[in-house]
């Protein structure tokens, strides 16, 4: 039998991994019951490293998540710049794009700087500066106004009213959780509202995320399925969320594709 302590280090490990976990999973994977799980995301959530959702846990706020994040490991880096650049190759040159703050959203502009005649919307900091570049007057950039949480994104009211008359074609979002029934949420109260704002502003909104974030539901909700054009994550999503999302679903593997080499639903 697995001791709790060793218990809720796998759980910590693998909430570092996704940024959240369903207690199904952790029922499977370790052997115990759903009663032995939620008591442990209990004892985690009590120590500050884990915060309670419906239907398992999420890293808490600061720790990665929609409304910015602080760097990730090695291994989550990988699978962010995946889902960032197959993102990336939906951006056509004289597009206008929205970009979310998180690590996700960061690896998408990273993978969009060689496209040409780009319009920029953008509440973080770090997005924008990775963009601005003198030498391309092809290029402009939009960062918001806004209260800068302690993830690094501008949010709030003042953030919903500087993106409240804008129109972009594309909205990259990273999600705190996303499920069938509550479409996509968030648990920060201003990033919510500002992600709402981001998506009243695009034509179509594409969701980044890893498929750990699947069935975490958060305090608030940001946008339901019917406001989603394409959910970009990876392998590990469920055969429920796959079947969803058919026809707008694109799955990223380590050695996704730059931007020009196309990419479709499947």
């Amino acid at each position: 039998m697995v001791l709790a302590r060793n218990r809720q280090e796998l759980i910590l490990e693998s909430l570092r991994r996704n940024g959240g976990v369903r207690v199904s999973e952790l029922v499977r994977k370790l052997g115990v019951s759903d009663v032995t799980i939620r008591r442990d995301i209990g004892e985690l959530s009590r120590r500050g490293l884990a915060d309670r959702v419906h239907g398992g846990a999420a890293l808490p706020e600061g720790s990665g998540g929609e409304s910015g994040s602080p760097p990730s490991g090695t291994a989550d880096r990988t699978a962010e710049r995946a889902l960032g650049r197959l993102a990336a190759t939906l951006v056509r040159p004289g597009s206008s794009i929205a970009l979310s703050a998180g690590n996700a959203t960061l690896e998408v502009a990273a993978a969009v700087r060689a496209v040409a005649d780009l319009t920029v919307v953008t509440n973080s900091p770090a997005v924008a500066q990775l963009l601005h570049d003198p030498a391309r007057p092809d290029r402009t950039v939009v960062l918001t106004g806004g209260t800068l949480n302690p993830a690094g994104a501008l949010v709030g009211p003042l953030t919903a009213r500087t993106l409240a008359p804008l129109h972009v074609d594309l909205l990259f979002l990273p999600v705190h959780g996303f499920a069938a029934a509550a479409g996509l949420t968030g648990r920060d109260l201003a990033g919510v509202e500002t992600d709402r704002a981001l998506v009243a502003a695009a034509a179509c909104t594409v969701v980044v995320a890893g498929s750990g974030r699947w069935g975490v539901v958060g305090l608030a909700s940001v946008a339901g399925w019917d406001e989603v054009g394409v959910v970009v994550s990876d392998e590990g999503l469920p055969p429920e969320a796959r079947n969803l999302l058919r026809g707008r679903l694109l799955l990223a593997e380590p050695d996704a594709p730059a931007p020009g080499t196309g990419g479709g639903t499947r």
